[in-house]
């Protein structure tokens, strides 16, 4: 596998948790960690898939997609929402804003990993 992931989260743990999972199967993994400037992040980087956390210092996940989706230049970028909250409003938030697939913490490896590979082929 391999290519870009930009990994925006704030929680220490899980940014090294996804780095390590990722940069074993071949990925360069660029992290971020405030919702503040975080398109312009991802604007600069043009990486192949997004991990965007829902709760963010500054900004939400959910308006920092919206943004994303609204330009051309991003509007099919893959992004995988993580969210410590399950609820299917959340999941149907995520939906609204344009996720291209949603994931509940704590998550498994594999299924982090399993993400990143099916959004990065699509």
């Amino acid at each position: 596998m391999g290519g870009q992931v930009l990994l925006i989260e704030d929680e220490p743990n899980i940014i090294e948790a996804i780095r390590f999972i990722l940069s074993r199967d071949g990925w360069q993994v660029h992290t971020h960690s405030n919702g503040t400037d975080a398109v312009q992040i991802v604007r600069d980087r043009d990486p192949d898939v997004v991990i965007l956390d829902v709760m963010l210092p500054g900004r939400s996940g959910y308006d920092i997609l919206r943004e994303l989706r609204e330009d051309p230049a991003h509007a099919d970028l893959p992004v995988l929402m993580l969210t410590a909250r399950g609820q299917s409003k959340d999941r149907e938030m995520a939906e609204r804003a344009g996720a291209s697939r949603f994931m509940t913490k704590p998550f498994s490896n594999a299924e982090v990993l399993d993400a990143v590979r099916a959004l990065s082929s699509q």
